[in-house]
């Protein structure tokens, strides 16, 4: 497939670069790996099969040769030569059909999936991108995003069965749920008023947002911590600098940082702050790490029991 748009931001990833944080190498992978793990499953592929991540939009290819592709996540005008495809199930592609997307209306990253997977040389166990360490995405470029021209290698496995994901188990990117916390050891040197008003308050998503992490403004919350040593950083992070607005950290977040951290947003709600865009507002909620273990096994779960539907 030839990229004729890659739109504002197109990235190769697979499901992210795992276990490499002690050379300093961060994970990488989609933002929003629901979306992603649906996108391969509708084209029958591995849950780690490369596919593309496109932010916000304006994203078009012509592809070369036959294939099967599924578009998932931030609702977007799709269209195959000039006519509308839905999203969230897989379709046929015949050689020299053209894929536009628009920009996305509801949430802001988009996964494009292939057929066996877009064919990539991986580096350090991943091909996905992450711009800031130069590493992964087309080995002629590492580390680059796509730009137009750029040539992807597809697979040639034989068409299979379409899929259809049902619109009821679809994720709903105008959910105003509160993101869940799982508070962290240092938890202790922000003073009861300071975790109320992070708590009790709302943070809006600010122009500071990209693929390191997301900056909100909105109630200041201050540690008593001034100064301390870098430490690891997981994902989900929620740093709070001097000024008490805090950045929650995330895929291509730095691997050690020294500002105290209030605790971390649960994976599964970080996938749902990476969709939000500039402006969007969004509370936070305290669990335990058992309440935590207890949403994932429950969600988890309930993924399992989605029963695709053949086309």
């Amino acid at each position: 497939m030839k990229i004729l748009q890659p739109g504002v931001l197109a990235l190769l990833q697979d499901a992210g670069r795992i276990g490499q944080h002690r050379i300093g190498l961060t994970v990488g992978g989609p933002m929003d790996p629901f979306a992603f793990r649906w996108a391969n499953r509708l084209c029958h592929n591995q849950y780690n099969d490369s596919a593309i991540e496109i932010s916000i939009g304006g994203f078009s290819t012509e592809f070369t040769e036959s294939t099967q592709i599924a578009i998932t996540g931030a609702k977007v005008d799709a269209k195959l030569n000039g006519n509308a495809v839905p999203m969230w199930e897989t379709l046929n592609i015949a050689a020299g059909d053209v894929l536009k997307l628009g920009f996305a209306t509801e949430g802001c990253r988009i996964y494009l999936a292939v057929l066996g997977g877009i064919q990539l040389e991986a580096q350090f166990g991943s091909t996905a991108t992450v711009v800031r360490e130069g590493l992964g995405g087309l080995s002629t470029k590492s580390g680059k995003p796509l730009a137009k021209e750029d040539q992807l290698t597809l697979s040639t496995l034989p068409l299979k069965t379409r899929l259809k994901m049902p619109e009821a188990d679809r994720p709903d990117y105008t959910d105003t749920t509160p993101l869940n916390v799982v508070l962290g050891y240092q938890t202790n040197s922000f003073s009861d008023l300071d975790k109320a008003r992070f708590f009790n308050g709302e943070y809006t998503v600010s122009e500071r947002m990209d693929r390191m992490g997301y900056r909100l403004t909105g109630p200041i919350c201050k540690s008593s911590v001034t100064s301390m040593l870098s430490e690891g950083i997981c994902h989900g992070a929620i740093q709070m600098p001097p000024d008490g607005q805090p950045i929650v950290l995330l895929n291509d977040r730095q691997t050690i940082g020294g500002y105290p951290k209030l605790g971390s947003v649960m994976a599964r709600d970080t996938a749902r702050l990476a969709q939000m865009t500039q402006g969007k507002t969004l509370t936070f909620y305290a669990v335990t790490t058992e309440e935590a273990h207890a949403i994932n096994v429950l969600a988890r779960r309930r993924e399992a029991n989605i029963e695709l539907l053949s086309l």
